[in-house]
């Protein structure tokens, strides 16, 4: 399935010409350009009237990454068994039990058999197969290592998955705290806090402001029910689509890298997923500039992901890939850049890049390990806090009330 891809090109002669591709990814779109010796200086999806960004939501693929896991180390083990490339996928069509996966292993056996390039094919399903995927495959195939890369590539996606899902199940904790403060605050107001003020409204209490408040809104939650499951169902899933969309990631992003603790994990857990990309892409033959650019892709549309264009257009000027990674330290690391300085200088980049991921992702990992034992004084710091208003605003009307009588 090919999409039309709006490009800014900068030809071999120095000019820069805006052009319409016909491609099935990103990738294509690249390798298009490179044949005719140009280089690409901007990418965007679509050539006619596009959304607003923000509006933009990722949607699923119908495989999950375990999946796509699986189907790659079981691929890349046949193939290194003596297996044909159509008899591999053959093989796992038929133990493949998600459908969609299904549809897209036999479309991935018929172009096979048509003979057509194995990673033209993943290029045609590029909801389910990344960018980083479809270059290592590409660089397996040109270089008659199509099971190695595929090794790799497993290796990669295990290890970028593992990493999310600490980094998710860290968060699991006070999520779980969080909802049930909120729900519960929402039940005493609808159905505990209207008797008390019936009371105070009946004995002619002079109520203060705090006080005011917590009856005004129970007042309005007691008499308004439906449109207030509805106005909460509405900001939750506002707020989920929101954060799905690319404005939502970047300012989720922004807030994120300026919390203590939290913001340093962000760095880690992003300097690892770069380095493992990198190191993949560049250890399976994949050029230093299309390693970069997918490495782009791979970290995100953000302020890490603009370090690493960065790092890519000095590169080809002719600086050192350490540079760009060296002026941005509050970003990535400075052992990222001095690790990278030094694999350049015994040129082994993609080992020293290896070893950053790997170093990034234990630390991650066991900074997740601790992350709900630091979180948990301050939750519960912030419910002390909540409940103490609550209980002080719902009491100090009744003491005042004592010292009437």
């Amino acid at each position: 399935m090919y999409m039309k891809f709006r490009v800014t090109v900068k030809t071999a002669e120095g000019s820069e010409e805006k052009r319409v591709v016909d491609a099935a990814s990103r990738f294509g779109v690249y390798s298009e350009i490179e044949k005719e010796g140009a280089t690409v200086l901007s990418v965007e999806e679509g050539a006619g009237t596009q959304m607003p960004k923000w509006t933009e939501i990722t949607i699923g693929s119908g495989v999950k990454m375990d999946e796509r896991i699986t189907f790659t180390k079981n691929l890349a083990a046949m193939i290194s068994a003596g297996l044909t490339l159509s008899r591999a996928l053959s093989v796992i069509e038929r133990q493949s039990t998600n459908k969609a996966l299904k549809r897209i292993v036999i479309d991935l056996e018929e172009r096979v058999k048509k003979g057509d390039a194995f990673h033209e094919g993943l290029a045609a399903h590029s909801n389910v197969f990344s960018e980083l995927f479809i270059a290592m495959t590409k660089a397996g195939e040109e270089s008659g290592t199509l099971a190695e890369s595929l090794s790799v590539v497993a290796r990669q996606m295990e290890k970028a998955n593992t990493l999310q899902k600490k980094v998710k199940g860290a968060m699991i904790y006070p999520s779980i705290i969080l909802s049930a403060v909120i729900v519960i605050g929402i039940l005493m107001l609808m159905y505990v806090v209207p008797t008390l003020s019936n009371t105070f409204k009946e004995l002619g209490v002079e109520l203060p402001a705090a006080t005011r408040a917590i009856v005004g809104a129970s007042d309005f939650m007691a008499n308004n029910v439906i449109l207030v499951f509805i106005l909460l169902g509405a900001s939750f899933g506002g707020l989920f689509f929101f954060l799905k969309s690319k404005i939502g990631g970047k300012t989720l992003l922004f807030v994120s890298l300026r919390l203590p603790i939290i913001g340093e994990l962000v760095r880690e857990t992003m300097s690892a997923r770069g380095a493992r990309a990198l190191s993949s892409l560049l250890s399976s033959g994949v050029e230093m500039l299309s390693a970069l650019k997918i490495t782009s892709e791979v970290v995100g549309d953000n302020v890490f992901g603009k370090v690493v264009d960065e790092a890519a257009e000095r590169v080809r000027k002719g600086e050192a890939l350490s540079a760009a990674f060296t002026d941005h330290p509050k970003l990535y690391p400075l052992f990222v850049a001095d690790m990278i300085a030094v694999g350049e200088e015994t040129g082994k980049v993609a080992d020293m890049l290896g070893q950053v991921a790997q170093y990034y992702e234990t630390d991650v990992e066991d900074r997740t390990k601790d992350l709900s034992t630091i979180i948990e004084p301050v939750l519960m710091l912030f419910i002390g806090t909540v409940v103490g208003i609550f209980a002080m605003s719902m009491i100090s009307p009744i003491y005042s009330l004592s010292d009437k009588i």
